[in-house]
């Protein structure tokens, strides 16, 4: 830079010789000229002012003053026993100098005053005297030395800070002398406890701060500057040179920073009085040239690597010729701090990296730090220099500042004579101050590659942000990249090849001395001693120089991955970059993880999602480290000055193994080059390293520990099964052709037989080969899986529900089919679906089950795993899946009361929701009896509370001798949920109705118009539908609705009862019959019209006359006793009674007689006589049917048992009820709360927001823009692909699920005519809009949606319509809709009516307690000492259910520029996205709870995630985790796993949350609270025989 301006070293060592025989009293003896000293000196010190008043100077005359001078300048170099004479000579001096002040001293001497300059020029001169080290002096004479050469520093530097008069001439003598003195202390090697050593820092920090002065005052020659470089370049083995240097740079870089960069880009936060270095009339233009000169100011660090080359002076050649025992110049022992030096300075730099970058917004740096001095001071070898964990500086941190802090001290210790930055980078000092000396791996910095100064990059993607406004990569690199490449490859192969090919030139050249011209210094340039490592002391060895290395290729990995979306970067770095990665990723023998790899892992977390021109040939070796790091249990870290956090460490590895799982099969067969053979031998496929990827992925999970890194690693396992099945799917089975749609319709059979042929296949298949094999149709009928339309369910090709399949397929190449044959065993999808099912289930049983996070990851890897449809499904597989599932479960509920919280109850309820989702994909599992009971028994458990046999062997307790205790009211929800899916859903999922909608499709209304006896024209509203049903209602919580009329359809005249069950669980309808004979036997009939009458027989038998007798014949002869006549004859009784009893009696049976004549007779002469008879008929068969009563009675409704309400087990439905209540249905408010409830869906409902984002865009506006077709848009191809994966596009008008808008969800649709009609409406809307119709999912027309058993998704692309028909539902045009969501009449009802008021003690939130229909107190009526039922809180019936917390909102943004995500104008967009839902939330949703994945496309056609979202416990669902790079196979499946992931894991975290089925329950309760009609059991069954109308 100066090389052709002259250098001034001649001069100063001309002045500093000058200095020493300056004076005349040098030509007398040394007594003499004491003598004079002592007496003059003390004259002069007298008028001082410092014992007595100071006095004007008795010097007037220049010759006075000159004499004087001549007698100071001698008693300067005076030995140091002498310290009082000394001390006056300086005290004069420093008093003379403050005629430079705008306020000179008293005594300063008159002829100083006038002429300052050219004085003040002499007396710096002197003062040179002052700080020449005398041989052989003691340590507390040193000490004195160093006091007064402090003083005199301090005076310098005051009088240049506050002169105004100093003229340049003066300016450049301060300089020199400044340099001469740093010379005479620094250049020779250090010796402990010397002048040089205990004044080394304090004069740097002079030299350099006056610098700084005189660069706004008066600014150096480039000679000066010239000068300056080779004189730092003689002091290099000083650790105090590059903490000084660091310092000045870090605080002109922040000056820098501010005036190129502006206000907003994160400043560079120094310690206070570092950030005074910089003199407050510095301008811009100064600050530039000043931190470049400075930058340049001792070379090129990597110097410090070879002692050779340090030890080259003059000085160290004179000891080493001086050595008694005879040594190399680089074998003194000050040098062994080299590698400190070398690590400090590259920390310097990489802290001014970071500055650029944007790193800087906590305090980066004190590389000042006590840390070096510490070092220094104990004498101890580079390696006991130990970074503190707790803070970001290192070693002993001084309170004060030194003793610039405090000029009247005059002394202090050595170490704290340190700098006026001792507490250099502190940003909070206390904290500082008490910053810890040892290592603490496990709380450490992030990491401690960035130790002292540069931060990493932790953990979840990149977690701290660059500045937006960051200069470009090449700007960083055309400044640093010499040096940062060098220091990168010190070690490595091409250093070495470098260092031999030197030796061999340097041996072709004769051994010499050559005489440099610098100062007469000696070179020796003997071969041997220029390159031979056998002479460099052990502690000196190029392997000691790794943690500055580490450092160095840290910060090239910082640099490279602050590369923007579309920034280019030269050639020349990247390709310089690689080979130095390449070099510093060699793996050891040893396979220990040094400093140099773990710098680059924790630096380098988003390398491969850059877009960065050929980084992929990198792969092989990152792999090689992941090996290293990731599977290892105990870590072994081989470090020096560094200390790394493991964890932080192993999080950074995990990113880049998420950004490099899915290169293997998006590449397939493509080869990596290897940079370093020539050859192609060791040249690997891409699809080679896919097992190993996948080894790494599972050795990783088995020993992780950290519930974070668990997490991330679960997204990515569940990626890699979804990818590998997915590519399976649709590139190996399909052919390419993707669309499984088309082979729907005849692959039915050869599915099921490839089903059962592989129900109990092993774990892993011999050979991956068979999955080239594309001739096998069984892949159609799997494709349906990735849409989860229900795991055997082959949607008919005829039905209206055939959607498209969500996958999208790539072509594949012949030749990679090929390579598959090669590949390991545990490539396909089955055996990694069967090793990832094994692994997660193990692991969360053994050691996660007690992590709120990490169980819920697992158990939504679980779930994913589940509805993966992969052609070898094993049977046992997912027996084994479900059985430990329900262990967890299990598990959980047995565990202590104290563990019983929130958070356990939460993991409960997923494992129920995960369980769930296995047998709704695996309906064959509950053919298998084990796994039916363990499902069955675990379903029991939630619900009640206990298993009714513990163990296999004891007797069953039966559900009334229970008691119901279930873990809570949540676990109990859970549990009926699943108990049924199972009886309901599994294998009938999805039915006729579609997946839309589990309930059915019919209603009051719809079934009246086929009713047999209703006129078409008189269905004209749900009022009169509903007249002609009787409504039900049982359990408390399902009502029956029953019409007693036959249907239209109905040919045949039976006891016909149509039943619509609206339960918690949906609305069924089912018509009923009561049949005396089987359907197949039902055509006959068994009797005639008129079976006619039979013909008469007129012969008459004769019957022989014979007398009746009473008695038998021989009654007479048997002998009379005493008891026969106790029976009196009439003739006794009228003598005993008289005969008007008798006679009586004879005239009763005398009118008798003659009544049954008269009877006779007039039948006789009656039509209807014998004689008149009609002809028999049999009865007409009965049309009418009171079948509603025949219903209730066979199914047990009318059995009216009284209930113990003493006995829980019967008391289910508080206060005990009858089996029936009968509501009123003639209120006309009946319809309106029945069609709330039918809007009530039974599953839950989720939306998501999808955005497209051009380059640069930053306003709503702007962004909804582009959702409008103009010729001028263009869009990524891809985007629309996403769309199509993400969910099943369906018309609104015919929709009944979800529709992302609550006025018109679950809503039933007209007759087709109707529906025809609006086709034909929605096409002409379609032609006015200017929506391109792929893109069109507003919500007007069409919207995406996808939905399983338990969970409805709607994904919305907004436009301007959104924001209007917001804004006309905001201003109440469907205010009347207001319950349709779910807040009903039972949200409104006042605290009054539920029998708890606010006043009462609320109960915990953990409390059990049961719903109840009216509002009776939880214990009425019963004794303390019985069992309390558990009930359900109280406040949930009174309060919105889900609106108690706004519902999540979730976005997905497609970003063009990957940068745009920080611009996202999330608040403005929520305007956008409202359900409707809003109005009754108590609380608006904020942009702060929004979660957003964000999806950028790159070059490569892969996707790289961000996400974004509140912080909380919970707030992040997998399998999508931030940083992760996709395919574009998977990415529609992954982002919707992941937002139903989100509102699951919301839901869980929600203390009011109710799930569908209880608010359900609860709306039906309310129903019954206004409806119901007290009815006696007898007012009851009269009602029955009350027709409807």
């Amino acid at each position: 830079m100066y090389s052709e301006w002259a250098s001034l070293s001649a001069q100063i060592t001309a002045n500093s010789c000058g200095a020493q025989c300056f004076s005349v009293l040098n030509k007398f003896p040394a007594s003499a000229g004491r003598e004079v000293v002592v007496s003059v000196v003390k004259q002069l010190g007298t008028n001082l002012g410092i014992t007595q008043n100071a006095e004007p100077s008795h010097l007037v005359k220049d010759e006075e003053v000159k004499w004087c001078m001549d007698v100071i300048c001698f008693g300067l170099s005076l030995p140091l026993q002498e310290h009082e004479t000394i001390k006056d000579c300086v005290n004069v001096y420093c008093e003379w100098l403050t005629a430079l002040h705008p306020q000179p001293r008293i005594s300063v001497p008159k002829p100083i005053c006038e002429d300052a300059n050219l004085y003040a020029r002499q007396i710096i001169n002197h003062f040179h005297n002052l700080f020449v080290p005398r041989q052989g002096e003691s340590a507390d004479t040193i000490k004195r030395q160093a006091v007064l050469c402090h003083r005199v520093l301090r005076t310098l530097q005051q009088t240049a800070q506050i002169s105004q008069q100093m003229d340049r001439q003066t300016w450049d003598t301060l300089l020199l002398f400044l340099l001469a003195i740093n010379e005479i202390l620094l250049a020779p090697p250090t010796v402990k406890d010397d002048v040089g050593d205990q004044l080394c820092e304090r004069v740097l920090s002079v030299l350099f701060e006056v610098w700084l002065l005189a660069c706004v005052r008066s600014f150096p020659s480039p000679s000066m500057w010239k000068t300056l470089q080779e004189s730092c370049s003689m002091w290099r083995h000083r650790v105090a040179l590059v903490d000084q240097w660091n310092r000045v740079n870090l605080a002109l870089t922040s000056r820098l920073l501010e005036f190129s960069y502006g206000p907003a880009f994160p400043q560079l936060k120094n310690a206070d009085e570092d950030g005074q270095l910089i003199p407050l009339g510095m301008s811009n233009d100064c600050v530039a040239q000043t931190w470049y000169r400075f930058l340049r100011m001792i070379g090129n660090p990597t110097a410090l690597c070879s002692p050779h080359i340090i030890s080259k002076s003059s000085h160290f050649v004179q000891w080493a010729l001086t050595h008694e025992k005879g040594a190399e110049t680089h074998q003194h022992p000050c040098l062994q701090m080299l590698p400190q030096i070398f690590l400090n300075a590259m920390k310097g730099i990489s802290s001014q990296v970071d500055a650029f970058l944007g790193l800087s917004k906590t305090s980066l740096i004190g590389l000042t730090g006590g840390g070096a001095r510490n070092a220094i001071g104990s004498s101890s070898s580079s390696s006991s220099y130990i970074h503190s964990s707790g803070s970001t500086s290192a070693g002993p941190v001084q309170g004060t500042g030194g003793v610039a802090a405090a000029p009247g001290s005059g002394i202090t210790t050595a170490t704290g004579a340190g700098t006026g930055s001792g507490s250099g980078g502190q940003a909070p000092a206390p904290a500082a101050a008490a910053a810890p000396t040892t290592p603490t791996s496990t709380s450490g910095p992030p990491s401690a590659s960035s130790s002292i100064n540069s931060l990493p990059l932790t953990s979840m993607g990149a977690g701290v942000e660059l500045a937006v406004a960051r200069p470009k990569c090449n700007s960083i690199l055309h400044v640093f990249h010499e040096w940062l490449f060098e220091a990168a490859h010190i070690g490595g192969d091409t250093w070495r090849q470098n260092r031999k090919k030197q030796a061999c030139e340097a041996s072709k050249r004769p051994s010499s001395m050559i005489m440099e011209h610098r100062k007469g210094s000696i070179s020796l340039s003997q071969p041997n001693s220029l390159n031979d490592p056998a002479s460099l002391p052990p502690t000196l060895t190029i392997d000691k120089y790794e943690s500055g290395r580490a450092e160095a290729i840290g910060t090239l990995c910082k640099i490279f991955c602050a590369k923007k979306t579309g920034e280019e970067i030269l050639p020349v770095y990247l390709a310089r970059f690689y080979m130095a990665l390449q070099q510093c990723l060699k793996i050891t023998e040893s396979k220990e993880c040094d400093e140099t790899l773990a710098s680059i892992l924790l630096h380098s977390g988003d390398l491969f999602r850059l877009d960065l021109d050929g980084i992929n040939v990198l792969l092989p070796g990152f792999i090689a480290a992941l090996e290293i790091v990731l599977p290892d249990k105990d870590l072994k870290l081989k470090t020096q000055s560094m200390a790394f956090n493991r964890t932080e460490l192993r999080r950074s590895a995990i990113n880049i193994l998420l950004s490099i799982m899915v290169l293997p099969l998006h590449y397939q067969s493509l080869p990596i080059r290897d940079l370093s053979s020539e050859t192609s031998e060791k040249m690997f496929t891409f699809i080679q390293l896919k097992s190993r990827l996948m080894n790494i992925l599972m050795n990783a999970l088995q020993v992780e520990t950290d519930a974070q890194n668990t997490h991330m690693l679960l997204g990515g396992l569940l990626l890699c099964v979804q990818d590998a099945v997915t590519f399976e799917e649709t590139d190996l089975g399909g052919g390419g052709s993707g669309s499984g749609a088309t082979h729907l319709h005849n692959s039915g059979g050869a599915q099921h037989q490839h089903h059962e042929a592989n129900l109990l296949s092993s774990g892993c298949s011999e050979r991956s080969a068979s999955l080239v094999s594309t001739g096998t149709a069984s892949l159609g009928a799997q494709t349906t899986a990735t849409m989860g339309a229900g795991s055997g369910s082959i949607r008919d090709t005829a039905s209206a529900h055939d959607y498209p399949s969500l996958t999208i397929s790539d072509d594949m190449s012949f030749e990679f089919g090929q390579e598959l044959e090669g590949v390991t065993t545990y490539d396909n999808a089955h055996a990694l679906f069967v090793r990832a099912t094994y692994l997660v289930c193990h692991r969360l049983i053994s050691s996660w089950k007690t992590d709120l996070n990490v169980s819920l990851a697992a158990l939504e890897l679980l779930s994913g795993l589940a509805r993966l449809h992969i052609r070898e499904t094993d049977a046992l597989e997912c027996k084994r899946a479900v059985k430990w599932i329900c262990d967890y479960i299990c598990y959980q509920c047995s565990r202590p009361p104290p563990a019983h919280s929130k958070d356990l109850h939460s993991t409960i309820v997923a494992a129920f929701q995960c369980t769930a989702a296995w047998l709704m994909q695996h309906p064959y599992l509950l053919q298998d009896k084990d796994c039916l009971q363990t499902v069955l028994e675990v379903v029991e458990l939630g619900i009640s509370g206990t298993k009714s046999q513990s163990k296999s062997g004891d007797i069953p307790k039966f559900k009334d001798e229970k008691e119901l205790k279930p873990a809570s009211m949540r676990v109990r929800d859970a549990a009926e949920n699943l108990l049924t899916i199972i009886l309901e859903q599994v294998g009938y999922f999805p039915s006729e109705c579609g997946p839309e909608s589990i309930s059915s499709l019919l209603d009051e209304l719809a079934l009246m118009k086929h009713c047999n006896s209703m006129v078409p024209a008189a269905a004209a509203s749900t009022e009169q539908a509903i007249a002609k049903f009787k409504y039900f209602v049982t359990e408390n919580s399902t009502i029956l609705a029953l019409l007693e009329e036959p249907l239209g359809n109905d040919q045949d005249p039976q006891p016909t009862v149509t039943l619509l069950i609206r339960g918690p669980f949906g609305r069924h309808a089912w018509t009923m019959q009561l049949r005396h004979l089987p359907r197949s036997k039902s055509g006959i009939k068994y009797h005639a019209v008129n079976p006619g009458r039979p013909i008469p027989m007129n012969d008459i038998s004769q019957r022989p006359e014979c007398e009746q007798k009473n008695f038998p014949d021989g009654v007479d002869k048997v002998q009379p006793c005493v008891a026969d006549y106790s029976i009196p004859t009439i003739e006794q009784i009228r003598e005993q009674y008289g005969s008007g009893s008798i006679r009586e009696l004879e005239l009763i049976l005398e009118n008798q007689s003659i009544h049954e004549k008269l009877a006779w007779a007039e039948a006789d002469n009656s039509v209807d006589s014998l004689s008149h008879s009609q002809e028999c008929v049999p009865p007409l068969v009965c049309q009418e049917f009171h079948a509603a009563r025949l219903f209730l009675s066979h199914f047990g409704f009318l059995t009216f048992e009284t209930r113990n309400p003493h006995n829980p087990a019967e008391s289910l439905g508080t206060p005990p009820q009858r089996p029936l209540i009968v509501l009123d249905t003639k209120s006309t408010a009946f319809a309106a709360d029945l069609d709330r409830l039918d809007k009530l869906s039974a599953r839950t409902h989720d939306t998501v927001y999808v955005f497209y984002v051009k380059t640069g865009q930053t306003s709503a506006q702007q962004i909804i823009g582009n959702m409008v077709e103009e010729p001028s848009l263009t869009y990524d191809p891809h985007f629309a692909g996403m769309l199509q994966t993400l969910g099943w596009p369906v018309l609104v008008a015919d929709h009944s699920g979800w529709t992302g808008f609550a006025h018109n969800s679950w809503s039933l649709k007209g007759t087709p005519e109707e529906q025809h009609q609006q086709h034909q409406l929605q096409q002409q809307l379609q032609l006015k809009s200017n929506v391109p119709s792929e893109l069109n999912y507003n919500g007007s027309q069409r919207v995406l949606y996808w939905a399983d058993v338990s969970s409805e998704i709607a994904f919305v692309v907004p436009t301007t319509w959104n924001l209007r028909y917001n804004s006309d539902i905001s201003d109440g045009a469907s205010i009347a809709n207001s319950d349709q969501i779910g807040s009903s009449n039972v949200w409104a009802r006042c605290e009054s009516d539920t029998g708890t008021g606010p006043a009462k003690s609320k109960p915990r939130n953990l409390s059990l307690e049961l719903e109840t229909a009216t509002g009776t107190g939880t214990g009425t009526g019963r004794t303390q000492k019985e069992p309390v039922p558990p009930t359900r809180r109280k406040g949930n019936v009174t309060k919105p259910t889900l609106l108690a917390q706004a519902p999540a909102k979730i976005f997905l943004v497609w970003l063009e520029s990957y940068e745009d995500y920080l611009n996202f104008p999330l608040e403005d967009l929520l305007a956008y996205t409202r359900t409707g839902e809003e109005l009754h939330s108590l609380q608006q949703p904020r942009a702060a709870d929004c979660h957003v994945i964000f999806v950028h496309s790159l070059l490569s056609g892969l996707l790289r995630v961000k996400l974004q979202g509140p912080p909380g416990r919970m707030s992040f669902a997998t399998p999508l985790v931030d940083g992760m790079v996709l395919s574009r196979r998977v990415v529609g499946n992954l982002v919707r796993q992941t937002a139903l992931n989100i509102s699951r894991r919301r839901r869980l975290d929600n203390d009011n949350y109710q799930p569908p089925h209880v608010r359900r329950r609860l709306k039906v309760q309310d129903i019954v609270q206004k409806y119901k009609m007290d009815l006696s059991e007898a007012e009851l069954l009269a009602h029955l025989f009350q027709r409807a109308i």
